[in-house]
């Protein structure tokens, strides 16, 4: 139920197009502990959205969608799928998901609502193909067909990075702006939402070694590294570094192949020594391959697997050769 209060702040935002919590706070006459708690329920009802972060934070009136015709009401099966799956974040920074967002883009696009999520729940089955029974994605005979030399045994990833037509994927996006942004919450909410299923895979397999793929871009809050903390898998490591070189070349401003490759070769070192008999890899995005692939060969020459040496990426190309070069 809107409060008198909270009626005061919508109708404020709207009046004046923004407003910072102080400026709130002086026209209402409230403290701010009051005024926060009513900006909360406000939010969750979708009612207004804040852009920025402390101590520069901006509150806005939502974007109203227009009225819905019968022909745009979803059932609920519908809405259910859309909810699990769509996410979109705003060119103005603003996180949005499910059915509100799902509209939003529909409204932005000039697209019918209920006729344009039946074509996005075929899309998804269409990839759900692809699809393993424990919800991953085989992307063993993307490395096979695009490498002559190819040492890894398999590879797999939670989701593709973008999908035809609709964009980037949940996982897509959040990892984009986990990383582009550096934001601990979009990078606590990722982990927290593939955690499960990486501990179910590798319960399912006998590993006895990891390695997560170090980051090329330096950036103050390496998102490989949280999810390295944050999963803390029961397995031995395997250190591989990422050579300093005097001028640094990302893997993504690299658009041919052999590219690609050429870098993965000279500039990642497996330092590791020891034994293992199935290992491990794990990296945020699969565009190529080619760092997967360089980094199992290396392992492969340095004697230290007896095994299979297994890849696993939060997101990957549905095609073969790919450059994911926003991530």
């Amino acid at each position: 139920m809107t409060t008198d209060t909270s009626q005061k702040i919508s109708q404020y935002l709207k009046e004046k197009g923004q407003a910072t919590a102080a400026e709130m706070v002086e026209y209402l006459g409230i403290s701010r502990q009051a005024l926060f708690k009513q900006l909360a329920k406000l939010q969750k009802n979708n009612e207004i959205y804040k852009v920025g972060r402390p101590p520069k934070v901006f509150y806005y009136p939502a974007e109203k969608s227009a009225d819905k015709t019968s022909s745009d009401i979803l059932d609920k099966k519908t809405e259910k799928i859309i909810t699990d799956n769509f996410l979109l974040i705003t060119s103005a920074g603003v996180k949005m998901q499910g059915v509100e967002a799902f509209s939003f883009w529909c409204e932005k696009n000039k697209l019918p609502l209920a006729k344009t999520a039946d074509e996005y729940l075929l899309t998804l089955e269409k990839y759900n193909h692809y699809r393993r029974s424990d919800g991953l994605i085989d992307g063993t005979e993307k490395i096979k067909n695009t490498f002559k030399d190819s040492c890894l045994d398999k590879l797999y990833y939670l989701d593709f990075y973008s999908i035809e037509r609709f964009g980037k994927t949940k996982l897509g996006q959040l990892l984009l702006y986990a990383k582009q942004s550096q934001n601990r919450q979009i990078i606590k909410e990722l982990i927290l939402d593939i955690k499960e299923k990486i501990n179910k895979f590798v319960a399912s397999e006998n590993f006895d070694g990891v390695a997560y793929i170090p980051p090329t871009v330096k950036r103050e809050t390496q998102f490989i590294r949280e999810l390295e903390k944050q999963l803390n898998l029961p397995l031995r490591k395997i250190k591989i570094d990422k050579i300093k070189t005097e001028i640094a070349v990302p893997q993504k401003t690299l658009n041919k192949l052999e590219d690609r490759i050429e870098n993965a070769k000279k500039t990642f070192v497996v330092e590791n020594s020891g034994a293992y008999k199935k290992i491990l890899l794990i990296d945020d995005a699969v565009g190529s391959g080619a760092t997967f692939n360089e980094i199992a060969c290396k392992i492969r020459r340095a004697g230290i697997c007896s095994g299979k040496i297994v890849g696993l990426s939060i997101t990957g190309s549905v095609k073969g050769f790919d450059v994911i070069s926003e991530v």
